[in-house]
């Protein structure tokens, strides 16, 4: 069959179905109908299969197809006609991997009971098709709003409501969006379901966030070993990155490499727990606090410590001795059954009881899977007084207690334990971070 092309649209051969199926090329695509001025002008899509499919790098296709079958039967029993997500946590997730960096233009994926049809800018050409697992199309630059002609174009003649992220999607591109749809279709929210669904990981989603948390404790004692009087903050960060990205190409050849970052921050730079990294020099006797992120393909993970070169003072080993204790006893409260809220509330009891509550910084602990510093936040699986979750086997939080004492009194500083738990199936809890906590292992001396 030989292939066709249009003004509006140029069409090659569908792709293989899903990424393990056939990967026959399609016919070889024309990016535009026409080297003509006007005509060039009026290509509003197209569709560009340059290369060959490739695998997600971390999942299997059935791992994917999974979670697609998944919202399509909330769909059905919703009377949703197609989900349009545009949140790069949502877009990863449903597509396996693919995590679109957007440099001001919009991305997309619409799900339908029949499509899965990624949508991108050109400026990305095939890559976004490679690492779909269905179909993709791409929207062109020159004609404003383009971007919604492609949804409109993929979206077809159904009457059903489209369900979006109110959670992501700004009012501006909400309301273009309605005014697109030719057939007056609601718009309603699907962001907080979508959050549900991935609140419960698959056992190849935990096999990859015990992955990448074993490399960021890589990255831990790659800061370990970097670490010396007066070298910047961020030499040391740099050294912690490198090794993690290089273990995750290790770990995962077939990935894209992302995102994986250090946060290394020394003296008042650790009070706040996301303060970039500077180019300020350790000194020995400083309040340290290590930050690293592993991130295979969207998957975040961390491992976070308080350390000091080569000693501690007084003052700050009561403080440190103190987070630490509420971070055992966080560790002991998760388990099947738990409330997010109640084991804020006793945790809150022991900060009091130690007189630092009034220095606590932020929520004892948070959910795992795609997320990064830029993107995604799982919120209904939150370590906080206005979380009532029940934890539930399948589900990963971390541990994470911070408290800051400001500048000038006793013990100044930030100071913060984080590790990563796993609820199993038959009720135990693994923790999978492996990097040692407290003052018996982390005051580093060189």
């Amino acid at each position: 069959m030989a292939c066709t092309g249009s003004t509006k649209s140029v069409l090659g051969r569908l792709a293989a179905a899903a990424f393990g199926s056939s990967r026959s090329r399609p016919c070889p695509p024309r990016r535009h109908a026409s080297n003509d001025v006007n005509a060039f002008r009026n290509t509003e899509t197209v569709r560009l299969y340059n290369g060959e499919k490739m695998s997600t790098g971390l999942f299997t296709p059935g791992e994917v197809e999974g979670r697609i079958s998944n919202l399509r039967n909330h769909m059905e029993a919703s009377g949703i006609g197609a989900c349009f997500f545009t949140s790069i946590h949502n877009i990863n997730y449903y597509t396996g991997g693919f995590t679109y960096c957007a440099f001001g233009r919009p991305y997309g994926l619409l799900v339908t009971p029949d499509k899965h049809v990624s949508i991108s800018a050109l400026i990305d050409a095939g890559q976004p098709w490679r690492r779909s697992p269905h179909d993709n199309i791409i929207y062109t630059d020159w004609k404003r709003d383009n971007y919604f002609r492609a949804i409109v174009q993929e979206l077809g003649d159904t009457k059903a409501p489209v369900a979006v992220e109110f959670d992501h999607m700004n009012l501006e591109v909400c309301q273009k969006l309605r005014n697109f749809l030719p057939n007056g279709n609601d718009i309603i929210d699907v962001g907080r379901d979508a959050m549900r669904m991935r609140m419960k990981k698959s056992k190849e989603e935990i096999a990859v966030i015990k992955n990448s948390a074993a490399t960021a404790d890589v990255g831990g004692w790659a800061i370990v070993d970097a670490l010396e009087e007066n070298v910047p903050e961020h030499e040391v960060a740099l050294a912690g990155t490198q090794a993690m990205v290089r273990n995750i190409a290790r770990i995962y050849p077939d990935s894209e490499l992302m995102d994986t970052w250090v946060w290394f921050q020394s003296g008042i730079n650790t009070d706040g727990a996301h303060n970039p990294v500077t180019t300020r020099k350790v000194q020995k006797g400083d309040i340290l606090s290590v930050n690293c992120f592993s991130m295979p393909q969207g998957y975040y993970t961390a491992l976070e410590r308080t350390m000091f070169l080569d000693h501690c003072s007084d003052d700050h080993l009561k403080v440190w001795e103190a987070n630490v204790a509420v971070h055992k006893r966080g560790l002991e409260l998760i388990k099947p059954g738990a409330k997010c809220s109640e084991i804020a509330l006793e945790l809150n009891e022991l900060f009091s009881q130690f007189g630092y509550l009034k220095y606590r910084m932020f929520g004892y602990g948070h959910s795992f899977g795609v997320l990064s510093h830029y993107y995604g936040r799982e919120a209904g699986l939150e370590l906080r007084e206005d979380i009532d979750t029940v934890l539930e086997p399948g589900m990963v939080v971390s541990m994470e207690p911070m408290v800051t004492i400001p500048e000038g009194e006793p013990g100044a500083g930030g100071y913060r334990e984080h590790d990563i738990l796993v609820i199993n199936d038959d009720g135990s809890v693994d923790n999978i971070t492996g990097f040692p906590f407290g003052p018996e292992h982390n005051i580093i001396k060189k």
